[in-house]
């Protein structure tokens, strides 16, 4: 299989066992998404410079015999209404096209603390506002399976991206089913925590205290890796 075909907790044993380099992991999802984003169009930003210095800080620690955290290396993109320090974060809409926030979101903060490496930011309906990620300000998301049907929303960029290999992680957020209703458009596993469980600071809201993030992967043990990390 190729690294971008595996799992995340693939991807964490083999480099855990050192048969394969956080900075070969992340280049094996930015040759595939140089594949096949031009069709799906998942992402709204792709960060390839910093990503690849966050793998090659991992693989460096790893070699010093300290613990990188426990997601370190395995690549993960993030729904574009969760605020990025010093990343543009769009929330899908023209308005806030060049906006970088000055604060992070506290589940990105704990994504980068456990060593994950950000690929980049994904596309949404405009305000997470629709179930179809056709909305978007900048152009729809299309389903990987079958390029002539919507991948869902609003989280359908982080659906369609993990769907098509893109990246093995994403996180979305769900107000009404904006996590859940993708995830099952695109055949994969989305998670929508109960109240409180996750922490809504830095997340772009839509409705407020119904909103929630939650992990996008392609099995139940991905998504409880990230849940563990962001909870």
């Amino acid at each position: 299989m190729e690294i971008y075909q595996l799992t995340a907790h693939e991807l964490k044993a083999l480099m855990e066992r050192g048969e394969v380099r956080a900075v070969e992991v992340v280049q094996a999802f930015f040759k595939r998404i140089e594949q096949v984003e031009d069709k799906v169009k998942a992402f709204i930003t792709l960060t390839p410079e910093q990503a690849l210095e966050q793998a090659r800080a991992v693989d460096e620690t790893r070699r010093e015999g300290r613990d990188p955290g426990c997601l370190a290396g395995i690549p993960i993109a993030l729904k574009d209404n969760l605020c990025t320090e010093g990343l543009t974060t769009t929330c899908g809409s023209r308005i806030l096209a060049h906006w970088q926030p000055p604060l992070e979101a506290t589940a990105v903060s704990r994504l980068r603390k456990a060593g994950a490496v950000i690929l980049g930011k994904l596309n949404l309906d405009e305000f997470a506002m629709g179930t179809t990620t056709q909305t978007s300000a900048f152009y729809p998301t299309r389903n990987p399976w079958d390029l002539g049907r919507v991948p869902g929303g609003s989280s359908g960029g982080p659906a369609a991206a993990v769907a098509a290999g893109e990246t093995p992680l994403a996180l979305g957020s769900d107000t009404g089913g904006s996590v859940r209703q993708p995830a099952a458009f695109c055949g994969i596993v989305g998670l929508r925590p109960t109240y409180g469980r996750v922490s809504r600071w830095g997340l772009v809201a839509l409705a407020s205290s119904m909103d929630q993030i939650g992990p996008l992967a392609r099995d139940v043990t991905d998504c409880a890796l990230v849940l563990e990390v962001i909870a």
